[in-house]
């Protein structure tokens, strides 16, 4: 052979690189497949971020759904995951296996759902793309938690697990710092929901990985004595940045209360948080477990600065008595409502109440919204949502330097 036709040294060198390079692609695919079909790994280009490496089928920016009782389950929770996103499913808040509904025993059958969406039946090593959402505010939080929900966990894996409403005195004595040691032994990422800055503290000392600082905006339960969005989000940032230089923790923080759209994801990065959480926004999704003329009076109601309500009151209407004081809910301005602001006594609204649910008439029942609610108004399948939303933050970031 001349020396014309001898290869040279350095495209010898370009046909192994080539080779290197399709043998990586292949392990990638590989790696992937082992995790997720490949088809929702198809994502727009944007910077990985820590919390995008802690949930790798997640696109920036990253939208969660809210674990909602009565609205969310596992199809919801699924295709917010396939669409690069991150769903949670709610567990409820009985622990106890002597009495109350069965939360954990319907939690398992919601995993099996989103495992089956996500076609991972097979995959039962892989952990599934999805969360679970616990109240801690039961007595038998303490009693009962390690017990009975963490064997559900390990055998259906999910990938994280949200907290929400502890009584005071299982914070203080120690009781969930114990459950998230526990949690995390197992593997799993926790979510801890706070109110206030108090809470932030005792969410990073006793171990929470990611905290969702919800704003008094947020429909449905949160802290009674809060703050709004706008104000609380900033401060929760910078009390986890200092926390972090004071214990060398990393802690994301997730914003929640208010968002909708993409306009307000863009304002809750803008002010510092690593993603959102959305809840109102998916109570009209069609995966919703939520009543039909729930979600026909969310998609019909505006200005949700006078049309919803935040007060205890609801919960006595309806005969919820799990929550603490600490605690309240934000509504949508119904019969029950009505009555109470015009000086109802409440023990006539009970009565009110119960005889309208009788009757199965809905004017006088619960619905939860934030004051978001004027901005939702249509019905769409759960990832369409999600890929909406995205689109539309990535545009307005976009938009953003034509304002400077």
């Amino acid at each position: 052979m001349s020396d014309e036709d001898r290869p040279s040294s350095s495209s010898s060198k370009r046909a192994s690189l080539l080779r290197l390079k399709s043998k990586v692609k292949e392990v990638k695919q590989v790696v992937m497949s082992s995790q997720l079909p490949q088809t929702h790994y198809k994502k727009e280009v944007t910077r990985p971020t820590r919390l995008t490496g802690l949930f790798p089928n997640t696109t920036n920016p990253v939208v969660f759904s809210a674990p909602m009782l009565g609205t969310a389950n596992g199809r919801l929770a699924a295709e917010v995951s396939k669409a690069g996103g991150f769903g949670f499913i709610p567990a409820g808040y009985n622990f106890n296996p002597e009495s109350g509904p069965d939360h954990l025993g319907q939690l398992g059958e919601e995993l099996k759902i989103a495992r089956k969406v996500l076609d991972l039946e097979q995959a039962t090593l892989t952990a599934v793309p999805v969360g679970v959402g616990f109240i801690l505010c039961h007595e038998s939080a303490r009693t009962h938690f390690i017990e009975r929900a963490i064997p559900v966990l390990q055998e259906y894996s999910p990938q994280a697990v949200w907290l929400f409403a502890p009584r005071v005195e299982d914070v203080e004595g120690g009781v969930v710092r114990g459950i998230i040691d526990v949690l995390h032994d197992n593997g799993f990422v926790v979510f801890y929901q706070v109110g206030t800055v108090k809470a932030v503290k005792e969410a990073v000392r006793d171990g929470a990985d990611v905290v969702v600082a919800q704003g008094t905006d947020a429909g449905g339960h949160q802290f009674a004595r809060g703050a709004g969005t706008m104000s609380f989000l900033r401060e929760v940032v910078e009390v986890v940045k200092g926390e972090k230089e004071r214990t060398g923790r990393e802690v994301e923080v997730v914003g929640a209360g208010g968002v909708v759209d993409g306009r307000g994801v863009v304002a809750a990065l803008a002010l510092g948080a690593d993603a959102v959480v959305m809840g109102t926004r998916f109570i009209l999704a069609e995966e919703a477990t939520t009543p039909k003329f729930k979600q026909e009076l969310i998609a019909k109601t505006t200005d949700g600065a006078s049309s919803t309500f935040k007060h205890t009151v609801m919960d006595d209407i309806q005969g919820t008595t799990i929550w603490p004081k600490i605690y309240d809910g934000r509504a949508i301005v119904g019969g029950s409502v009505e009555d109470h602001l015009n000086g109802v006594p409440v023990e006539d609204n009970i009565r009110l109440f119960k005889e309208a649910a009788e009757k199965g008439e809905t004017d006088r029942t619960i619905t939860w919204a934030g004051s978001g609610v004027g901005l939702v108004s249509k019905t769409q399948p759960a990832g369409e949502i999600v890929k909406e939303v995205r689109e539309e933050a990535l545009q307005r970031i976009k938009e953003l330097p034509t304002l400077f």
